[in-house]
């Protein structure tokens, strides 16, 4: 039997109040996933998508879902 996580990564607010929009940078977001897979998590899918935040400034941000055999 397998379980699933879904995890929502974004990168933080400073880059997209000072800058108006905050890409993933992608040495952070490498060692995300580089953490979940020492765990035993592997990655299903992905999804990207552009988060609105505070009316006028915008964020990237990963939807993630692993998966992983239930212990």
């Amino acid at each position: 039997m397998k379980q699933y996580r879904v995890v929502l990564y974004q990168e933080n607010m400073l880059g997209s109040l000072l800058l108006g929009q905050s890409k993933i940078d992608p040495a952070k977001f490498t060692e995300f996933l580089n953490e979940h897979a020492a765990q035993g998590w592997r990655v299903v899918t992905m999804e990207k998508e552009i988060r609105r935040m505070l009316l006028f400034f915008q964020r990237e941000a990963f939807m993630v879902i692993l998966e992983q055999e239930a212990r």
